[in-house]
Formats: C-alpha cells, sequence, structure tokens
C-alpha cells in the first residue's frame, strides 16, 4: 500500500507546528509555565500570535504538544541507541544512558512536568491516554531486547515484560531525581550506577 502523498497545507502545517513547538520549549524553559505566554512563543516563533491559537486552542494545550515532542524525540534517540549496539548488556546501557542524558541536557523545560504537572491523574483523559502509550512504547522496545537476551542466554531467567518496566521505572525515577536536584552526582556516574545495579539483577555475566 502506497503511502499517501502530503499537501502543500500538509507540508505548511508540519512546519509551522515544528517552529512553534520548539519556540514553546525555548520559552518555557526559559521563564516555567505559569510566567509564559503566548506572546511570547509566538516572538520567538518569529508568528503572529493569532498563527498559535490555530493550532493550539490555549497555553497549557501548547505546553503538553511541547511536552510530547520532547518525549517522542528522545524516544526516538532511544531506540536509535539500541539499535546500534551489538548486545543484550550494551542495549540496555543505552536505554538507561539515552534517557538520563536527554533528560538532564533539557531539564529546565522537563522539570516543570514535574513541578506543576506531576500527578498523572489531574490530566485530562487523552493526554493520559497518549503518554501512557509513549511509556509502554519504551518498555516494549526493552521487553523485545529481554527476549533476545533470555534466547541468548545473556539474562537470566526472568519474566521480559515486568522486567521491561522495572528497568523503565528506575530509569524514570533517577531522572526525576535529576530534575529536582536530589542527586549531586554526575550524569556519568548516575548511568554508571543505575546499570550496575540492574545488570546485576538481570545479566548472566
Amino acid at each position: 500500500m502506497s503511502t499517501p502523498r502530503k499537501t502543500k497545507k500538509d507540508v505548511v502545517t508540519e512546519f509551522r507546528t515544528a517552529e512553534i513547538l520548539e519556540a514553546a520549549h525555548r520559552v518555557f524553559a526559559d521563564k516555567g509555565f505559569y510566567d509564559s505566554t503566548i506572546d511570547e512563543v509566538a516572538h520567538s516563533a518569529g508568528v503572529a500570535k493569532g498563527t498559535v491559537y490555530l493550532y493550539y486552542r490555549c497555553k497549557s494545550d501548547l505546553y503538553w504538544a511541547a511536552l510530547k515532542r520532547g518525549i517522542v524525540e528522545m524516544l526516538e534517540k532511544t531506540s536509535s541507541s539500541m539499535e546500534r549496539a551489538d548486545s543484550t548488556k550494551s542495549k540496555i546501557y543505552a536505554f538507561i544512558e539515552t534517557k538520563i542524558k536527554y533528560f538532564d541536557e533539557n531539564r529546565d523545560f522537563f522539570k516543570i512536568y514535574y513541578r506543576e504537572f506531576g500527578n498523572a491523574l489531574t490530566h485530562p483523559v487523552q493526554i493520559r491516554n497518549d503518554f501512557t502509550k509513549l511509556y509502554l512504547r519504551q518498555s516494549r522496545s526493552l521487553e523485545t531486547v529481554l527476549e533476545k537476551g533470555l534466547k541468548r542466554k545473556e539474562v537470566r531467567r526472568l519474566r521480559p515484560d515486568t522486567t521491561a518496566l522495572a528497568i523503565a521505572d528506575l530509569t524514570r525515577g533517577l531522572i526525576t531525581q535529576r530534575l529536582l536536584g536530589w542527586s549531586k552526582a554526575t550524569v556519568e556516574d548516575d548511568v554508571a550506577f543505575l546499570f550496575d545495579f540492574v545488570w546485576k539483577g538481570i545479566g548472566c555475566s
């Protein structure tokens, strides 16, 4: 089945929303959610305020869209890093390292989520569903790695699905510590600590 060709309108929409979301990322990271305005985002993107409202109903919608875009980008980087690795051990290391480094490099933006939107139960249903799908997407990639590791006898007998979720949760927990300033270790030391903790629990060597 051939992929439908994008219309000129589709291309313009993708380009415009990408510009707006990049601007939103910069503005929110610099000023926080509550002190930022749509006017500032529009100015940073080089568009009229009305143009922003063509795509996003309010500041909250814009922030969630920018957050989702950042998480998707992180997932793509993580997937690429894991694909380049050649063993179960190195793939799990790549997962942990890429995620922690990505959030650390963009901490001013992502810490807004943990400080102001941390309780997932308060989010609208669609937002909860979107972020649940993204979270499960990353755990499934780990699950596949673990299943192959079992066949190669690189990891001990375990439940791939539960183990994948546990690794994802441990990584998320360490990211939260770093974003909130609770961890004073370097990125490299935190990555090494978490990987060592995980691998000693699941690895065969």
